[in-house]
């Protein structure tokens, strides 16, 4: 028997909608307002019936309960409806409501209860791998997820840091709403605070950025080290929950940020706020490179050769000992992004039902050279990680693939090599590098 919550300020109003729904089997227990109720309160329910008198209600409610949430309005609107939509209502109804409506909409919405999960715990976000150090990394997502606390992703270019901010915002509360991802490393240093917190247009109206688009749900800030001073304030701000961020309105966000370095290294340095690493730091989550979990690649290759062949309209061949053995010898300095892409290129390039290791094109370059793990990044200035990166992958790698695995456009690639003097050499060896469509 399913139980739900009604809550319903006007107690004239309880017996008679409680009476509906306790006639078709459901269990209900009344309540006068939604002020009052922790998570805890809310978590015995399977559904939650609330008549609420403003937005900052429906938002309290869904990041108290995974719930399904059914608004109940008096004199409602289509505007009103659209907006407790976005803000993760699964059903809104008018009051006086015909029984039949009232009970086909809490049917339906425990239908989609249970087709997310059982016992209304939503499925996580997948992430794929079986090694000892996925399985930790998806233990603490677990944990991590309920709450609102900001949360830094650690790890090299290319681990799949994004996926783990999907993956938390998945199994969070705030999962009905929208995840908002920015790469502060993509966005030119004068448009960042803008685009974050929005600006006044010509027009007079106010464009909230994506803070305020992401209300009452995710932001994910990627490579948040490049962050400058002005918008590191602003957000820091954000996190405090400290006085009005755009047009004197607050907003609900759960902050997620990454980063390939170390920010306790570049607040040492100047170059970030110490107080905004604090707060971003208050939690933290380590995704491991993929050369450190070699067991995964069997199951990430077969994973991404399957979405290849289905995006090609090719059938689907197998991939040979040899090639599996010589993708778990490989250091994949790219790590799952390149994966994916030498798979995506032996997709292509396979006309037969099964794939050696040439058509992966991962043999390494001459005079091998080890490859410092992740870690040591700590002791590296955010100048010194940029001088060594390229430096050594400049040889093998384009001015669009260095920027691609540094996080940053093609201009700051080209505005750094003139700042800190390393200039492109003229002629340089290729390896053959991915194809894409």
């Amino acid at each position: 028997m399913a139980h739900l919550l009604l809550i319903e300020g006007k107690a004239r109003r309880w017996p008679r909608l409680a009476q509906t729904l306790e006639s078709n089997g459901f269990r209900v227990t009344s309540r006068d307002g939604p002020e009052d109720l922790s998570a805890e309160c809310l978590a015995p329910f399977d559904a939650v019936l609330a008549r609420v008198e403003s937005r900052s209600q429906i938002q309290a409610l869904r990041r108290r309960t995974a719930a399904p949430l059914i608004v109940l309005a008096i004199a409602g609107s289509v505007r009103e409806a659209v907006c407790a939509m976005k803000l993760g209502a699964t059903d809104y109804l008018e009051l006086p409501v015909e029984p039949k409506e009232l009970i086909a909409a809490v049917e339906q919405a425990l239908s989609a209860r249970r087709r997310d999960g059982a016992a209304g715990r939503f499925q996580p976000f997948p992430l794929i791998g079986g090694s000892p150090a996925m399985s930790k990394l998806r233990t603490r997502i677990a944990k991590l997820a309920p709450t609102d606390v900001p949360v830094l992703i650690k790890g090299e270019h290319g681990v799949g840091k994004k996926l783990v901010a999907r993956a938390l915002h998945a199994a969070s509360k705030r999962n009905l709403a929208r995840l908002i991802a920015m790469n502060c490393g993509q966005i030119h240093e004068s448009m960042i605070e803008g685009e974050l917190f929005g600006h006044q247009l010509p027009t007079g109206r106010v464009d909230g950025g994506l803070v305020q688009a992401a209300d009452g749900g995710t932001l994910f800030l990627g490579e948040v080290g490049e962050l400058p001073p002005k918008a590191q304030g602003r957000l820091l701000c954000l996190l405090e929950r400290d006085g009005a961020l755009l047009a004197g309105s607050r907003t609900d966000v759960r902050v997620v940020a990454a980063t390939c370095l170390s920010l306790e290294q570049l607040a040492e340095s100047g170059q970030f706020r110490s107080d905004l690493h604090c707060q971003l730091n208050l939690t933290s989550l380590f995704v491991p490179p993929l050369r450190e979990r070699p067991e995964d690649i069997p199951e990430l290759a077969q994973h991404f050769l399957v979405q290849a062949c289905g995006k090609l309209g090719k059938p689907l061949p197998m991939l040979s000992e040899a090639a599996l053995d010589a993708m778990r010898a490989h250091r994949w300095p790219g790590n799952i992004r390149q994966l994916e892409n030498a798979i995506e290129r032996a997709a292509i390039l396979c006309d037969d039902d099964r794939i050696e290791p040439e058509r992966l094109a991962i043999v390494p370059p001459p005079g091998p050279r080890p490859e410092a793990p992740w870690p040591q990044a700590e002791d590296l200035s955010l100048e010194d990680y940029f001088v060594r990166f390229v430096q050594e992958n400049e040889d093998r790698l384009t001015e669009t693939e260095l920027a691609e695995r540094l996080g940053i456009s093609r201009k700051s690639l080209w505005e750094r090599r003139q700042r800190l003097r390393i200039p492109r050499k003229k002629t340089r060896k290729r390896g053959l590098r991915p194809a894409r469509n």
